[in-house]
């Protein structure tokens, strides 16, 4: 899970911003206008924008080098201040413009109710001498980063220019490219892996409707066209559209979730597929775990991060199948969406007719070795051929139940074949778990695993522990058999 990923370094370039947060008391409205008077209680300022986005990321575990625009003002050292909070985020790169003002966000709450915003900012594209030194700052945090993230709040920073030489250096360099884009067209973000616009940045980008599934992925697709890459559609409560140009097509449905504030949740989501991506996650589990850190997201109020435990827990939540019998084609649905969360998938099989302590030292060795285990059970059928028609003294219904009810049990199947194999092929677990009795290369689809990049494990077996030594002792018929 993602408890156990090792995230890489990521360089996030764009447009860095101060969230203030003045909060108060309204009880009455003011006599010289109609407006509700605050009385102040506080005042909080937390990383926004690009900034809000380095703060997700390194929430999770990774390290960021964050390049953007500051100027020289009491906003800057107050952005500073609160990034100092993160340890794993390098500042060197923030480039000072002493002309420019520190783009800066002020809300006046009161409670949960947001009363008014008011924004100081410097949108006209920096002089040459300082566009240079954001990309000189940006090639150094691309050169020891595994993502480049651009930022695009359209306050300046990526200009055409800075852009154009990010992207070739990221590309040169051959790290994936996210791009979170403000611009009425796609087109200069060309080169980018992913793009990550949310509903209305679509629409105006292409002129698309985007009501239906059908209608999302033809937006995607016209978006596409305009870059050359991926396209992450953020679809608020009806969650996200993954389109890849190699035509796979993934439809996440959002989460249930109270929303109480959407500022930064697109912040939330770009950090989060770079994080998952810098763990060597694929891009359909990275946004299907972005899509459960956006839902933790908005049940917060104001701009907010999200942590490594946060999102753990909320995506055990999601995988709510643990111990139910399910068919073969059940089973892999379940493992892909495990797997698509983050999980390693745990196989083992056997008999499992009469259930003693040398079953449960292997099923808790073998839940040791991932996140999600799942045990394949021979059917009664199967179990006769084997092991002779005085079997099984349990039936499959029985022992599935037992099976099930264990704790380190996730998911378990029935194969009616003499061997797993079928099961392994259909699953394709990451690890495949036998007994020490057995050799690696004895293990019925051991091969099949590790040609998908998965492993074989040999447990120790507790001695003499049996099936066939609890039948002998209790007096009843028996064929000799390995267990």
């Amino acid at each position: 899970m993602i408890e156990k990923m090792h995230f890489g370094n990521i360089a996030i370039v764009g447009d860095v911003i101060l969230d203030r947060y003045i909060s108060g008391i309204v009880s009455r409205i003011s006599p010289e206008a109609p407006v509700p008077v605050l009385l102040h209680e506080q005042l909080n300022v937390v990383p926004g924008g690009a900034a809000n986005v380095a703060a997700n990321a390194v929430a999770l575990g990774a390290h960021v080098s964050l390049v953007g625009l500051i100027g020289d003002d009491v906003f800057a050292s107050a952005l500073i201040d609160a990034l100092a909070c993160w340890k794993h985020i390098d500042v060197s790169g923030l480039v000072k413009d002493a002309r420019r003002q520190t783009i800066t966000k002020t809300r006046v709450m009161s409670g949960r109710q947001q009363i008014v915003r008011i924004d100081n900012e410097d949108i006209a594209p920096p002089d040459t001498a300082i566009q240079d030194s954001l990309v000189e700052q940006a090639c150094i945090a691309i050169d020891r980063a595994d993502i480049l993230i651009c930022s695009d709040y359209g306050k300046g920073v990526l200009s055409d220019d800075v852009l154009l030489k990010i992207i070739a250096r990221a590309r040169g360099r051959n790290i994936p490219i996210i791009v979170d884009p403000k611009r009425a067209s796609f087109a200069a973000y060309k080169g980018a892996s992913l793009i990550t616009p949310n509903r209305q940045e679509m629409i105006r980008a292409t002129g698309l409707p985007l009501k239906t599934d059908a209608q999302v992925i033809a937006a995607a697709q016209a978006a596409s066209a305009q870059f050359g890459g991926d396209v992450l559609v953020t679809r608020s409560e009806e969650g996200m559209t993954l389109w890849q140009t190699d035509g796979t097509i993934s439809h996440v449905r959002a989460k249930a979730a109270e929303v109480f504030d959407v500022s930064g949740a697109g912040d939330t989501v770009v950090a989060t597929v770079a994080a998952i991506l810098s763990a060597g996650q694929s891009l359909e589990t990275a946004v299907t775990i972005a899509s459960a850190a956006a839902s933790i997201s908005v049940g917060k109020l104001g701009t907010a991060t999200v942590s490594r435990s946060e999102l753990s827990h909320a995506l055990m939540l999601e995988m709510s199948d643990s111990g139910k019998l399910v068919s073969l084609e059940q089973a892999a649905v379940i493992a892909q969406g495990w797997r698509h969360h983050g999980a390693r998938i745990v196989f083992t099989n056997g008999c499992f007719d009469l259930l003693h302590p040398g079953h449960i030292a292997l099923l808790q060795a073998a839940a040791k070795e991932g996140d999600k285990l799942i045990v394949a059970l021979n059917t009664d059928r199967s179990v006769k051929r084997l092991k002779g028609e005085t079997r099984p003294i349990q039936d499959e219904q029985a022992r599935a139940t037992i099976m099930g009810a264990l704790r380190n049990v996730d998911l378990v199947v029935l194969f009616d074949e003499d061997t797993p194999l079928e099961a392994i092929r259909t699953i394709i677990p990451d690890v495949v778990v036998k007994g020490a009795d057995y050799r690696e290369n004895q293990v019925i689809g051991g091969d099949i695993v590790k040609a998908n990049g998965g492993r074989v494990t040999l447990v120790n077996l507790m001695p003499g522990r049996s099936t066939t030594a609890l039948v002998k002792q209790a007096g009843l018929p028996s064929s000799s058999s390995r267990k």
